[in-house]
Parts: structure tokens; C-alpha cells; sequence
């Protein structure tokens, strides 16, 4: 399986390792390119922008965002909407609040770009 991972801080880079072992191939972004450096040193390729990251994946693409919730993960993903097709998905392992989940579930659906909230707020109901 190719998935995108955005966000390659402790916990991204952390899953990117994960998924790698599993035998996936991953392409990551980070802002900051010594995350970046990391993941290629490890085994996976990296994208310098979003765009970039986007344009090395396969479609239907899969992207996995490991960035803090709230602000930073409504920016990311608004970056991303018009860069994706139908069929994408996004997973968001952060830590986002249900009723954001559920507000940016609605918005992608008329896109029908697929969201799954994987973080642990959520799944608590916090």
C-alpha cells in the first residue's frame, strides 16, 4: 500500500517507521526538512510541498495527517482539498475534537473525499 504521511514529528515519523516495516511504501512531509531527511535515511521517500507530496502518490490516494488539531489540521486540510479527487482519503490521527471531525467529514463528503478520524479526543468524545 503507498500512503502520504504529513507530519513527521515524534508520533508521524513514529507511524511512518511502523508502516515501513509493514512493507508500505511511504512519502512524507514535513515542513522542516531535517524530518524529512530522516524519513529517506529510514526507508521512505519524502515531498518538499504538499503539491509534491500529492503529485508522487497513486490514486485513489490515502493521506494520514499527524499534526496537532485544531487550527493546524483545518489549514492542512484546506491545502489538500483542491489538490485531491474523489476517492481520496484523509486520516487525521490527531487529536481533534468529534465535532470537528464531524463538520470536516461533511465538507469532504461533497467531494467525496473519504475522512476517518483515528485520534484518541475522538474516540473518547472529548
Amino acid at each position: 500500500m503507498q500512503i502520504a504521511m504529513i507530519g513527521l514529528g515524534r508520533m508521524g515519523a513514529n507511524m511512518a517507521q511502523r508502516l515501513l516495516r509493514g512493507g508500505h511504501e511511504v512519502v512524507g512531509y514535513d515542513p522542516v526538512e531535517a524530518a524529512r531527511k530522516l524519513m529517506v535515511e529510514k526507508g521512505a521517500k519524502a515531498a518538499d510541498s504538499l503539491e509534491a507530496l500529492v503529485a508522487a502518490l497513486a490514486a485513489p490516494r490515502t493521506l494520514w495527517l499527524m499534526v496537532p488539531a485544531g487550527a493546524i489540521t483545518d489549514g492542512t486540510i484546506d491545502a489538500l482539498v483542491p489538490l485531491l479527487a474523489a476517492g481520496d482519503s484523509i486520516i487525521d490521527g490527531g487529536n481533534s475534537n468529534y465535532r470537528d471531525t464531524q463538520r470536516r467529514a461533511a465538507a469532504l463528503a461533497k467531494r467525496r473525499i473519504n475522512y476517518v478520524d483515528s485520534g484518541r479526543a475522538a474516540a473518547y468524545g472529548a
